[in-house]
Formats: C-alpha cells, sequence, structure tokens
C-alpha cells in the first residue's frame, strides 16, 4: 500500500465532508482515504490516502467520473497539492 496526503480548498466544507462521493471513487481503487479539515475553519480540507497503487489513483484522477466527483464535492481544483511518501 501506499500513502498519498491531498490538500485543496472546497466550496462548502460540510457538503464536502458528508459527500460519498470519495468512497464511491476509491473503492474500485482498492484504496481508503481519511478527511481532515482546518480546524480554523477555512475552507482548506485534507486527505491521506491509502492505495494500492498511486500511478492507478493518478491515471484515476484524470477521467470524467473524477471531474463529475470533484465539482459535486465543490473541489477546487486549482488548489490541489499532492503529496507522495518520502
Amino acid at each position: 500500500m501506499e500513502t498519498v496526503i491531498a490538500f485543496h480548498e472546497v466550496d462548502d466544507v460540510d457538503h464536502w465532508l458528508s459527500s460519498p462521493k470519495r468512497e464511491e471513487f476509491l473503492e474500485p481503487l482498492g484504496g481508503t482515504v481519511r478527511t481532515f479539515k482546518d480546524p480554523a475553519g477555512s475552507n482548506r480540507v485534507g486527505l491521506i490516502f491509502e492505495i494500492p497503487s498511486r500511478a492507478a489513483l493518478e491515471e484515476a484522477l484524470q477521467t470524467e467520473a473524477a471531474a463529475e466527483a470533484m465539482k459535486f464535492d465543490g473541489v477546487r481544483p486549482e488548489t490541489i497539492l499532492v503529496l507522495e511518501e518520502g
């Protein structure tokens, strides 16, 4: 398993936290995700992904399904920062 951390901003933190889209998106990849929010109340959120293959995740993130999930969740794509374990 590989661990990846991602940070980004969303339009509505509560909507993003309650959305089922992350699990729907990751389930076929065999991954899990933990969510985090900024305790200061900004629109910044974070994720820790545990995934079998980072390459498969990167490929899946380029699909229309990923774009639709991000749009549904109110993700601001221009703010995404992904960190890999090193």
